[in-house]
């Protein structure tokens, strides 16, 4: 299934010469591109909505620096997942592991670059729609700070949430799109950044994928050992349900705001487990709001206070190694709920985070047929200096370095 929205492929030649010259990057129907409609995976948004005026200032900025867009890849509707399904569109190839979902929402970002169609590509996360799929499909991937990179052009989902992010098959890629698109770190998370990062394992996001797959989560931790994660800590305090709670409330009520009238009033075709996901709203308890906010702002003290002193966490970017295409909804279900409880440390601190992918086969006995990702979360604002960790790392680990099988 290709990673592209249906019809003639978007293309516009590169606006300058610069850093980035000579490479092809890919949008995720969430981004503006001038003369484009944006579709946000759904027909029903696509029919609704007129073409943009300009483009997004993360693809100008790409254009700009000498990079060529080829192509407005597929995402679950709305950005509401994490599978990487679309009911309308298709689901996009996970070209390494086609039996299984490529990661959502931004699916066919993931895809195109996993499939060497192309060789970064742009998309969103809220929770965790960059570092999912990086990691099911084997690609780094990073979601930066929030705040770091303009909204500016880009369908709001939870704005308070919302990063634009990227993928690269190479850890120098990342970088020099990190370099292009992120602004200079702030005197705060330079100052963090000057000490030696202290690379630290988050043994209870190590627990939750334990209860899945406590084989993988054992290789994952002795990875993250490897890597110089030799002190651990936890950071849910025994309390994991509270954060996922947490960052559903207040998306929820971010979504209603941005997305609701328009939902209300043009009652939209979903698919079924997108549909069931924005019905949540009809169950908001608005009175709420304020508590949620109050509890969300006490974790980001706390993560705040945690990352102070140049503290790294360390922990894996995904609750299972792979969702095969025909999982039950049951089992999809799980993954959704443990993913996004994994990933609300990144969102709700506003962190930067990326997505590290080791190679699959990690010793002579057990050949492992499915990605292992870790993922490294530092400081907010501390973006260029963990993609310099990320750097530093793949000069000594056996991070993968992906094939781009002819699957475009």
């Amino acid at each position: 299934m290709s990673a592209f929205v249906p019809g003639p492929r978007v293309q516009v030649a590169a606006s300058a010469r610069g850093p980035l010259d000579g490479l092809r990057f890919a949008v995720k129907d969430l981004i503006d591109v001038a003369g484009v409609t944006t579709g946000g995976g759904n027909p029903d948004w696509l029919a609704s909505h007129a073409s943009a005026n300009r483009h997004a200032p993360c693809v100008e900025a790409l254009l700009a620096a000498g990079a060529a867009l080829d192509g407005k890849t597929i995402t679950d509707e709305l950005a509401y997942s994490l599978e990487g399904a679309n009911h309308h569109y298709g689901t996009p190839l996970n070209p390494r592991w086609p039996h299984a979902l490529p990661g959502g929402s931004s699916s066919g970002s993931a895809s195109a670059v996993a499939s060497g169609a192309v060789d970064v590509a742009l998309g969103t996360d809220t929770g965790g729609s960059v570092r999912v799929p990086a990691a099911f499909c084997g690609l780094w991937g990073m979601r930066p700070s929030h705040g770091a990179i303009s909204l500016d052009g880009v369908l709001p989902f939870a704005p308070s949430f919302d990063t634009v992010g990227w993928f690269a098959r190479s850890v120098d890629q990342l970088a020099a799109v990190g370099e292009v698109l992120l602004p200079a770190s702030s005197h705060d998370a330079a100052s963090t950044a000057s000490r030696p990062p202290r690379l630290v394992r988050v043994d209870d996001a190590f627990a939750l994928r334990a209860r899945n797959e406590p084989d993988d989560a054992r290789r994952l931790a002795a990875l993250a050992q490897s890597i110089g994660a030799t002190a651990s800590i936890d950071v849910f305090g025994n309390d994991a349900a509270r954060w996922l709670a947490c960052y559903q409330h207040v998306q929820d009520l971010e979504i209603e705001a941005t997305l609701g009238d328009w939902i209300y009033s043009v009652q939209p075709h979903f698919g079924p487990s997108i549909a069931s996901r924005f019905a949540r709203l009809d169950s908001l308890d608005r009175d709420q709001a304020s508590a949620w906010l109050a509890i969300r702002q006490a974790l980001r003290v706390s993560l705040d206070a945690l990352l102070d002193d140049g503290t790294v966490l360390v922990m894996p970017t995904t609750p299972v190694a792979l969702l095969p295409k025909d999982a039950t909804n049951d089992a999809i279900g799980r993954f959704y709920q443990d993913a996004l409880t994994l990933n609300a440390i990144a969102t709700i601190g506003g962190l930067p985070q990326i997505t590290l992918p080791f190679a699959e086969e990690i010793d002579e006995i057990d050949e492992i047929d499915r990605p292992l990702a870790l993922s490294i979360v530092g400081a907010r604002g501390s973006d260029r200096a963990l993609l310099q960790l990320a750097r530093e790392l793949a000069a000594r680990h056996p991070f993968a370095q992906p094939t781009t099988p002819d699957v475009r």
